[in-house]
């Protein structure tokens, strides 16, 4: 992995936990990143926008001081994702503080933009862009993004349709940058699987709905637990963009989620209500892996179960 920048590199776990809407708050990222995998958070999960910076605060002074306590295990770096869609009006404000306190890995997500880049390069960090196909991944690089997010079929949220071995094969074909995969992980072995694909990491988020720091409400979690692949719905209807929801929420929410109306792309909303439920809020976004999830557990478990099944594969194909 010599092609990484050095804060990508010397994974113990090669997983970055996807940034969350609403479920990813500083407890959740603290435990990620202390377990050893790359954390991350939305900046517009803290609300009001002041928050971000004592959420920032707390971040970096808490990992500053495991690390401290822990120098034969420090934790891993933190992510923060940001919005770099016109819809988002707190762009500014929030990459000020994100420049404050050096954050590492910068996620940007709905378009790129070179000013971002160049910003986050300004104080040495690094940026990462979300794709659901070549074409985005070519433009995000051409910008200056240093590397991809490779949003396979199957992501929880907002996600692509494409095969994540057509996708990985077509970026690599070309980009030999940081790369990772999403779509579907929840286990050690689609870990390694992914790295044989050719990317350098899995991205990980569903199955970080079902831990006990995650903000998430015990519905939720619970309906995590029961459900499976069967129970995922794709649909644009509720942000204007295609993602992935758990049926029972979009039952509960009093609408047939196998006769869902197409919604008008150019009218994009994240916060916009369906039939008086809201995407995040009442209908709930998660990804296909989740059939291997049986039980809510404390992140550092979850992490110590993939990190588990990822050596055991590696032993099982002499690795």
């Amino acid at each position: 992995m010599s092609h990484l920048p050095p804060v990508l590199q010397g994974r113990r776990l090669p997983v970055i936990a996807s940034p969350m809407f609403i479920i990813s708050t500083p407890q959740l990222v603290i435990e990620q990143c202390k377990a050893g995998v790359i954390g991350s958070m939305p900046a517009l999960n803290a609300r009001p926008a002041e928050q971000l910076d004592d959420w920032l605060a707390e971040i970096t002074e808490t990992l500053a001081a495991h690390n401290a306590a822990h120098p034969d295990r420090p934790a891993a770096p933190f992510a923060i994702n940001q919005i770099v869609h016109k819809s988002n009006p707190r762009l500014e404000q929030d990459m000020v503080l994100c420049e404050k306190y050096k954050v590492p890995l910068i996620i940007t997500s709905l378009g790129a933009r070179e000013d971002i880049n160049q910003a986050v390069h300004s104080w040495g960090g690094v940026v990462m862009h979300d794709i659901i196909n070549n074409f985005f991944a070519r433009k995000a690089i051409d910008k200056g993004a240093d590397g991809l997010i490779a949003v396979a079929a199957g992501a929880g949220g907002h996600a692509g349709v494409k095969s994540p071995f057509a996708l990985i094969q077509e970026i690599r074909a070309w980009f030999d940058g940081p790369l990772a995969l999403s779509g579907a992980i929840a286990t050690g072995d689609a870990v390694l699987s992914a790295q044989a694909m050719g990317a350098d990491f899995a991205y990980v988020g569903s199955a970080f709905i079902a831990t006990t720091e995650a903000r998430a409400v015990p519905e939720y979690k619970q309906m995590i637990v029961e459900s499976s692949s069967d129970d995922i719905v794709y649909s644009n209807l509720f942000t204007g963009v295609h993602g992935n929801y758990l049926r029972g929420s979009i039952v509960k929410a009093g609408m047939d989620p196998d006769h869902l109306p197409e919604s008008d792309p150019s009218k994009m909303d994240f916060g916009a209500a369906t039939n008086g439920a809201k995407a995040w809020k009442e209908v709930w976004g998660c990804g296909q892996g989740i059939g291997v999830i049986d039980e809510v557990v404390p992140t550092a478990e979850l992490v110590a179960r993939l990190s588990s099944e990822y050596q055991a594969a590696r032993a099982r194909l002499a690795l």
